[in-house]
């Protein structure tokens, strides 16, 4: 084989992150030969700048906070938490920064790994430095996304941090300015300021998380205030400079911010800019409108799976999508055309529009699946909202003293089924699956009436919310 080679396969896939490898591996089971092109680390953002990273910084945090609501244990946790030790532990849960394991598990499948910066030249042919790819079947874009800065004047001189620095930092500053409200300005302002820093929250929206109910982003924005961050909503940002190290942030209102580091958590950007989009009649830097089946409309060949289609920015729902679009790739292979994807089949990703479960890890956690109260009635269905104060619950009580919480479904009173389920309290994270199976499911509210909650877990929030719906 020389460089120069055009080498020929079932499918090409652009992009190793877990996405990436979720289709490799279900195109490979499927018996089509498969290459997979990756400029950075194979395993992707999620591997190591957001989902795993972030994770483990957080959890020693969320440990500790849990340990200091129970009597008899507080005592034992009152001194600071040892950065040191997370951000070592953090190191290890992303390899230092290496690859070898995700690549031998890449060729462990029997998948073909290519490094450097893949291109598209036209329909099913993609370049990596000297060579030529092409795919009988189909392409693969699963690039994903990269953190968006806001245009102000002189920022690339201040040095900003995005997720990815903050999630791989080695020290913690004195002082932080999280700019933005949503899952990573929460959580990275919740890991920050309990390692240390002095956070400070400047979010240009009324609220924290409004994305979810409301309830769930006030119940984080008091929590992080109590916990000494000073958290600012309906602020917007004027200019940042850096002098002798010492950042400078001016606010819409003329307030002057000072701090060590500043992270930008301000919105996310599809990674196809520079993937020759342009030479199948796309537009580069835009992200990819897809069917059910994953694949790009207007085409019989592309796929935009994960982040790159805008359906749900989610490591998790990316994977969802991977194995969806996988076994499309190999149904079309087989000759077995699918011009109407069937809802909830294996080869239709229908979860993406209304049963998109979220977790995000701040103190307290929040996690939602499905549509809020707001989104429901928009979307014209005729719905009744059911509130729960999970102080109600014997189990919230034992996991913590002092407990506060909420829980939500969102009830479709035509179809008497569950539309959403959004909760906010400690330990809440580990609910949320429960609720996905219900919205996923369609699951009757009379039959839930039969799946019993244990007692006592924080889980029998299930029963008062059914009693809310039934008494109220």
């Amino acid at each position: 084989m020389t460089e120069t080679e055009t080498i020929a396969y079932d499918v090409v896939v652009l992009g190793a992150g877990p996405v990436g490898e979720n289709v490799a591996d279900r195109t490979r089971a499927a018996g089509l030969t498969t290459a997979v092109v990756e400029s950075e680390l194979i395993g992707g953002e999620c591997s190591y700048w957001a989902c795993m990273p972030s994770k483990a910084l957080l959890r020693p945090v969320i440990a500790r906070a849990d340990a200091r609501r129970l009597p008899g244990l507080r005592q034992a946790v009152q001194g600071p938490l040892d950065a040191a030790a997370i951000f070592a532990r953090r190191n290890w849960y992303t390899g230092d920064w290496t690859d070898d394991g995700q690549a031998d598990w890449l060729h462990g499948i029997g998948a073909d790994l290519y490094r450097g910066h893949g291109r598209l030249a036209g329909p099913r042919t993609v370049t990596v430095g000297d060579r030529t790819l092409t795919a009988r079947q189909a392409v693969v874009v699963s690039t994903g996304t990269r953190a968006v800065l806001p245009d102000l004047p002189g920022l690339a001189e201040v040095r900003p941090w995005t997720s990815r620095e903050a999630t791989s930092a080695q020290a913690v500053p004195g002082r932080l300015v999280v700019v933005g409200g949503g899952v990573v300005a929460t959580e990275m302002a919740t890991a920050f300021q309990a390692l240390g820093a002095q956070v400070t929250m400047l979010v240009r929206g009324k609220g924290l998380l409004n994305r979810m109910e409301p309830f769930a982003g006030e119940l984080v924005a008091e929590a992080l205030s109590e916990a000494g961050a000073d958290v600012r909503t309906g602020i917007s940002v004027k200019s940042v400079t850096r002098s002798d190290g010492t950042v400078v942030v001016v606010t819409g209102d003329g307030d002057r911010v000072e701090a060590d580091e500043i992270l930008f958590a301000t919105g996310r950007a599809p990674r196809t800019d520079d993937i020759g989009l342009d030479t199948v009649g796309l537009e580069p830097g835009s992200w990819l409108t897809v069917d059910d089946s994953l694949r790009v409309t207007g085409t019989d060949w592309l796929y935009g799976v994960g982040d790159v289609n805008h359906r749900a920015l989610l490591t998790h729902q990316g994977k969802y999508q991977a194995r969806i679009a996988g076994a499309a790739i190999a149904a079309r292979a087989a000759g077995n055309p699918l011009d109407r994807t069937e809802p909830w089949s294996a080869r239709a990703a229908t979860a993406d529009h209304e049963c998109v479960p979220q977790v995000v890890f701040t103190d307290p956690e929040a996690a939602a699946v499905g549509l809020s109260l707001a989104e429901a009635e928009q979307a014209g269905y005729r719905v009744r909202a059911v509130d729960v104060d999970m102080t109600s619950v014997a189990g919230a009580g034992l996991y913590a003293e002092g407990y506060k919480g909420r829980a939500r479904m969102v009830v479709d009173l035509d179809e008497e089924i569950l539309r959403g389920v959004t909760f906010a309290g400690p330990g809440v994270g580990e609910l949320i699956h429960s609720a996905t199976v219900a919205v996923a499911g369609q699951v009757p509210i009379a039959r839930l009436w039969h799946a019993v909650p244990s007692y006592p877990t924080i889980s029998e929030v299930w029963l008062r919310l059914l009693e809310a719906y039934r008494d109220n």
